[in-house]
């Protein structure tokens, strides 16, 4: 038996047998060609097909992992059509005479290495997208047409790692567990494992050559990998496996009853969505309400702005599925990592720093009021609530309060029924913290998104995994700032709640409390457990 240890990206037991994901680059020979003009054609049309196929996967992929992390097929396609990519591609077949499978080889060699040579973290792991989206290119020009992994039975996946693509095609009802020897806590590899409820462990440093096939045992609780563990571990294994079902079971029983603690302090439990797909999930785990609508998955599953008729059907599901349970819509959040090309975005430098969510709205005021007319107009179908991200000063909160007059006149003027839903603002900057008193003067509810408060506080960008060692949720100056914004809050008798991953950390939630947060917003999954540690805190202990 061997032990090896990792990072667990979400808890629970996987044993099983072990089936080891080998990168296979695509085989490639070099050919003269007599025609370049043909050989550029069957580019083209390789190009076509590959950007057909990264479509299909980011519809599948918004089903498995929601908007937010699908988008990494939005920006393959973008790279599809990269101008330095393609003039290479276009250069080799021309100059050198050579089949197109060739040229795509050379390009992605020669752009793989510029990348990984640059100092910024984030043009590094550019290195691994240009890889991708030739190797689908490679695929399709060398008639490999399903790309997808073969399993028989359900099993134990380890890699070096696995790319968006990787994961959204494999049979999840065949993997057990993930183990990779890289890849970070915010990789889609940890996104989808904590979506599909599956043990993951990532930087195990085993030597894969030696595993596939043998029997082995996740521990995503202890962050252990054991291969060929002997039958007192199996026995001990299958015992604590059984003890997370019972517990799961328990936590079953827990459906119908109150989030309140054994003092009585009452605590509301919401869902972070992404999707109309994801409501059942939501309500099956007995959610108070969505704390948390992504809406920018209607823009970046679409090739053009969806129109104001295609948002209110889907605001109006939200609202009549919920029925009556509140349900916080926020408002586009694109930019940064989340690109659409109708929006003509120029690239930067840092994005995240750059032009996103309220800033491009509120610079877009057309595409703004699109969205802000449906939303008015689903409210009067249900409980809604629109929510602003991205916040940093009074001036822009007065600024949208101006369009939403505007859009409600608009409104009453056509004779088109409208609800009058809550209006409320994210607080994921160190500036709006600072500002939080004056801020809800003006608004009817906080939503802490720590994800980006964290990354801003702590200047470290939560995308790149060599800055894991530094991004400290638990930081006493991201503690303390939101203390700072609940004492705020409350001073001016508005609400606030935590919609960002730090919500669901059980750790923390006795201190929320007693901080005096409102709501917690969390993935549904996390609903019941949190439910649970509630019930055992006594604030007067």
């Amino acid at each position: 038996m061997k032990i090896y240890s990792g990072k667990s990206v979400y808890g629970g037991i996987a044993i099983g047998r072990i089936h080891v994901l080998k990168k296979c680059e695509s085989p490639v020979r070099r050919k003269k060609i007599d025609d370049p003009d043909k050989e550029l054609e069957r580019y083209e049309q390789a190009k076509a097909e590959a950007a057909a196929r990264l479509r299909s996967l980011y519809h599948r992929a918004i089903k498995e992992v929601g908007a937010e992390n699908a988008a990494i097929f939005e920006i393959h396609q973008m790279l599809l059509e990269d101008g330095d990519y393609n003039e290479s591609v276009e250069h080799i077949v021309r100059t050198q005479q050579v089949n197109a499978e060739y040229a795509v080889a050379s390009t992605r060699d020669s752009f793989a290495a510029r990348f990984a040579g640059m100092e910024d973290d984030y043009m590094r792991e550019r290195a691994a997208d240009v890889k991708d989206i030739s190797e689908r290119l490679l695929a399709v020009l060398t008639g490999d047409s399903t790309g997808t992994v073969q399993i028989e039975e359900p099993v134990i996946i380890a890699a070096d790692d696995l790319t968006p693509s990787e994961t959204v095609q494999l049979d999840k009802d065949k993997v057990l567990s993930f183990v990779t020897v890289h890849g970070s806590t915010n990789s889609h590899t940890a996104i989808l494992a904590r979506t599909m409820g599956i043990p993951a462990l990532i930087g195990v440093n085993v030597p894969l050559e030696e595993i596939d096939g043998k029997l082995g045992i996740v521990d995503g609780m202890e962050g252990r990998f054991y291969v060929e563990p002997d039958e007192k571990l199996l026995a001990l294994m299958r015992e604590k496996q059984q003890a997370e079902s019972a517990r799961k079971e328990m936590l079953e029983s827990l459906k119908g009853k109150e989030n309140v603690t054994l003092d009585g302090r009452k605590v509301m439990l919401y869902a972070n969505i992404g999707n109309v797909e994801d409501l059942p999930g939501a309500l099956q785990n007995d959610a108070e309400g969505i704390g948390l609508f992504r809406s920018e998955f209607l823009y970046l599953e679409s090739d053009d702005f969806p129109t104001e008729e295609e948002q209110f059907q889907v605001y109006k599901t939200v609202a009549e599925t919920m029925a009556g349970r509140c349900a916080v819509i926020r408002t586009m959040d694109i930019g940064a990592d989340k690109k659409c090309d109708y929006f003509g975005l120029e690239a930067e430098e840092n994005p995240a720093l750059g032009y996103r969510g309220i800033r491009i709205c509120l610079t877009r005021p057309d595409v703004f009021k699109t969205q802000l007319r449906a939303l008015f107009r689903a409210s009067a179908f249900g409980k809604l609530a629109i929510m602003y991200p991205m916040i940093i000063s009074v001036e822009e909160v007065r600024r949208i309060q101006e369009l939403v007059a505007e859009v409600k006149e608009e409104l009453t003027a056509s004779r088109t029924s409208f609800g009058e839903p809550e209006q409320g603002i994210m607080i994921e900057t160190p500036a709006a913290v600072m500002i939080s008193g004056e801020l809800a003067k003006e608004v009817d509810f906080f939503s802490i998104g720590t994800n980006d408060l964290i990354q801003y506080t702590l200047a470290a960008d939560r995308q790149n995994p060599r800055m894991d060692a530094f991004f400290d949720a638990h930081h006493p100056a991201v503690l303390r700032m939101i203390s700072i914004v609940v004492e705020n809050a409350h001073r001016e008798g508005i609400r606030v709640g935590i919609c960002g991953e730090l919500g669901a950390d059980m750790e923390l939630t006795e201190e929320f409390l007693r901080m005096g947060v409102d709501e917690l917003s969390v993935a549904p999954d996390y609903i019941l457990p949190l439910r649970r540690r509630i019930r055992e805190i006594n604030l007067e202990a």
